[in-house]
């Protein structure tokens, strides 16, 4: 899939653990630990600002797009 998650590395530069970042969303350790490994299909916009607001990031420091050509 072109669109590569980077939670993983926005969670680590911010030193935030999966159960941390759970509480402040509000979202599951399943939901967030698909999307985190990239096995999401899509994203709610609020959830996307949710996990923005909590690791004070923009959109762009999560998702990035990857051409695989």
């Amino acid at each position: 899939m072109p669109i590569v998650i980077n939670l993983d590395v926005m969670m680590a530069k911010r030193k935030v653990s999966l159960n941390e970042l759970s509480e402040r969303v509000g979202l599951t350790l399943s939901n967030l630990s698909i999307l985190k490994t990239g096995k999401a299909k899509a994203i709610r916009f609020t959830t996307l600002e949710a996990i923005c607001k909590a690791l004070d990031c923009q959109p762009g420091d999560i998702l990035e797009y990857v051409d695989e050509e």
